[in-house]
């Protein structure tokens, strides 16, 4: 079967995300937003938390955390959920009040379970490719994230400003445009 995700990319500065967990998956997931979203608005919730994820959320003045159990309310004005404890009861549970409130859920560990995965990122400049395996392996998501670490230049910031700057200077229906920018691309490649 192809995977049928549909790809997005979300501004987690305009939305509320709730995470459930304070362990090494809690602060996986977490850092992971954090890196990409520096002003990501989350909250955390989980009765045991530790060191390492306490000292990382720190840094981060829009991430507030809570030491005690998940109750029902901490999906009030909510938009995204992440579980990440090792309590499967509690995952089913948690997605199934979500999904009462419409709310997407991700559960670490339990593709069954989510309404989205949070996927392997390559980011240089304003360039960001998110990779899926449709929850397979995100192992080889994380191998091939660094094939293309790799092979795309650190200059490739300075070649988007460029197309940017000729794209807005282009005159003429879209069509044209489009025409314009694919003829000026058309020879891009990439060589290790």
């Amino acid at each position: 079967m192809a995977n049928t995700l549909f790809p997005i990319f979300l501004k987690l500065d305009q939305l509320e995300t709730l995470v459930v967990g304070g362990g090494n998956v809690a602060l996986e997931k977490v850092s992971a937003i954090l890196r990409n979203a520096p002003d990501a608005r989350i909250k955390i919730v989980a009765p045991f938390f530790r060191e390492g994820t306490l000292e990382f959320i720190e840094k981060f003045p829009l991430v507030n955390y809570e030491i005690r159990e998940f109750l029902e309310r901490d999906l009030d004005g909510r938009d995204l959920i992440i579980c990440a404890t090792d309590n499967l009861q509690l995952h089913q549970k948690i997605k199934l009040l979500a999904a009462g409130r419409h709310l997407l859920c991700n559960v670490a560990d339990t593709p069954n379970l989510c309404d989205f995965y949070l996927g392997s990122i390559v980011q240089k400049g304003d360039l960001k490719i998110a990779i899926s395996t449709n929850g397979k392996s995100p192992t080889l998501a994380k191998r091939i994230r660094a094939f293309l670490e790799d092979i795309i230049p650190t200059e490739i910031q300075e070649s988007m400003d460029g197309l940017e700057a000729y794209r807005k200077s282009l005159k003429g229906d879209f069509e044209a445009k489009i025409k314009a920018l694919n003829d000026l691309t058309k020879g891009l490649t990439f060589k290790k």
